[in-house]
């Protein structure tokens, strides 16, 4: 595959910056664009020719020509319940994400990566995993060409803000978990996304990976 065009949502966090690393040094794609709130800092040469979009998720309608020429989309957007509250989780993890799918949808893109969390249920009773089951449901209804969910357990990073229990459970069960089955580095998933996208459009409608798939997916090159 050559020519590849993509844009990837959610770059400032970890498994978006790892994602970010491998497009631009995949020569597969051709236009890579980060869209976000805010410019990043991309010093190193690899990156010279990434474009950055900066968009108000507030009103994001307004910058739909933020996803026009693109064959291909990638969201990692994700914060938490800690961080920003219920309401504002819920409207970054699933209303940012469904809107932008939406535009990116109308735009044209043909493929969308959705990175979600292991679990996903949009009938749980507790917030995390409905909101992901319920953004993961909302997507796959608008019938992109192909799309692809990622359902990782715990991601292993070394984040710049501080998760204490992350922490905790990276300490834990990074000692014991030998054949990866509760955890995964984030740039793994990132290499299974784009394994993923260089692969032939199949007929299922969603291909959704659970955790051990991502794994088994980042292993082939």
């Amino acid at each position: 595959m050559s020519g590849l065009t993509a844009f990837v949502l959610g770059a400032t966090g970890e498994t978006g910056k790892e994602l970010l690393n491998i497009l631009a040094s995949n020569k597969a794609f051709t236009r890579i664009a980060v869209i976000g709130r805010r410019k990043l800092e991309l010093n190193e040469e690899k990156f010279a020719n990434v474009e950055q979009n900066v968009v108000d998720f507030e009103h994001l309608e307004d910058y739909g020509s933020a996803f026009e020429g693109f064959g291909i989309g990638y969201c990692c957007l994700g914060t938490t319940r800690g961080k920003s509250g219920a309401s504002g989780f819920v409207k970054v993890d699933r209303d940012y994400v469904v809107q932008s799918a939406q535009l990116a949808k109308q735009a044209g893109c043909k493929q969308f990566h959705l990175l979600t969390a292991q679990g996903s249920n949009k009938n749980s009773w507790f917030l995390y995993p409905r909101t992901k089951g319920e953004v993961e449901e909302k997507v796959a209804e608008m019938e992109f060409d192909k799309l692809c969910i990622y359902r990782p357990g715990l991601l292993l990073c070394d984040r710049q803000e501080s998760r204490v229990l992350e922490k905790v459970l990276q300490v834990t069960i990074g000692s014991v978990d030998r054949w990866r089955k509760v955890s995964i580095p984030t740039k793994a998933v990132a290499q299974a996304m784009v394994n993923c996208t260089l692969q032939p459009i199949s007929d299922k409608p969603v291909d959704i990976l659970e955790h051990s798939q991502i794994f088994n997916t980042s292993q082939n090159d």
